[in-house]
């Protein structure tokens, strides 16, 4: 499988790449190699391989390759088979379970917003839809600027169930977080749980911390709400918040 994403690499696309997920020295991605082969064509790969049960060793293994596409490739079939265990005629709790195991302990190789974002929902956010939600705060209080983006998109899948607690409650702990990638996962998770479950919670929200939320999670947050309300959310005087 990772074979054929090598046969797909293009040199120049991965120059491309490597600027837009910011890999260049000093920014959130350094140190990470593309070699050009993108999601579109990571998903056409995959089809063949998607029930064709691949020992979760051996994706546990690939998860640490050096090149991103193939941990994206990985992350991607995991994503497939948590969303299989899922289902009630796929139903597997063990699998559902061995995965999520395999992503927290694989955590320092999910290190772009890509690899997180199409993978948390399914694999931690679906585990951890019938259960204590305890994890979600260990990864949002780490160091680690993807764990804490981890904890935040795994509320995606929450959210899609109509359940918004955490989503809010993880939001309000990255007030404070310096990282725009933090504000722009919160922003997206707070626009969601008001356009999917409800609008007023999400004012409520806004109301008690619009002054002290960074102006680029704020945008997001108020996007799908109506002008006159956009305008009175970004006329809220700011408040320090503090700093992570």
């Amino acid at each position: 499988m990772l074979a054929e994403v090598d046969a797909a690499a293009d040199p120049a696309a991965a120059v491309l790449l490597a600027r837009y997920f910011k890999l260049g020295p000093g920014e959130y991605g350094h140190g990470d190699r593309m070699i050009g082969v993108k999601l579109t064509t990571i998903r056409g790969i995959l089809k063949p391989y998607l029930r064709a049960g691949l020992p979760l060793a051996d994706l546990e293994q690939a998860l640490t390759s050096p090149i991103h596409e193939h941990r994206l490739t990985i992350l991607c079939l995991l994503a497939d088979r948590a969303t299989q265990a899922l289902k009630p005629r796929t139903a597997n709790p063990a699998e559902l379970r061995a995965l999520y195991e395999i992503y927290l302990r694989s955590t320092a190789y999910i290190n772009n917003w890509d690899l997180v974002d199409c993978s948390a929902p399914q694999v931690v956010g679906g585990y951890l839809l019938d259960k204590p939600r305890d994890p979600l705060y260990v990864l949002v209080r780490s160091k680690s600027l993807w764990e804490r983006r981890i904890a935040l998109v795994a509320t995606q899948y929450l959210i899609n169930q109509g359940q918004t607690a955490d989503t809010y409650k993880l939001s309000a702990e990255v007030l404070g977080d310096r990282e725009d990638l933090i504000h722009k996962a919160s922003g997206w998770m707070l626009r969601e749980a008001g356009k999917r479950v409800d609008e007023a919670e999400l004012r409520a929200f806004l109301d008690r911390y619009a002054g002290r939320m960074p102006r680029t999670m704020l945008r997001y947050a108020i996007e799908r709400l109506d002008p006159d309300s956009r305008k009175h959310y970004l006329a809220v005087p700011r408040v320090a918040a503090g700093n992570r």
